[in-house]
């Protein structure tokens, strides 16, 4: 597995954690630059919606900061 722990102060870390950080970060990006473009008055949940980027934001940065990524 490529998830290894980062120790901190003696205290170990996820890089989940550094993975989700930045997820919530590129989610609130999308977001706003969506809310931009096609404004306020959108037909979608926007708690489903925005959960969803989140995890698929999150998802993205996992697989592409991850060691294997070129391997399938």
């Amino acid at each position: 597995m490529g998830l290894k722990e980062i120790a901190i102060g003696g205290i170990y870390f996820s890089p989940l954690l550094l993975y989700a950080l930045l997820g919530f970060v590129g989610a609130l990006i999308v977001r706003t630059v969506l809310h931009r473009i096609v404004g306020q008055h959108t037909p979608w949940f926007e708690a489903w919606f925005d959960a969803a980027l989140f995890v698929i934001i999150t998802a993205i940065v996992a697989f592409v900061f991850s060691p294997t990524a070129g391997i399938i």
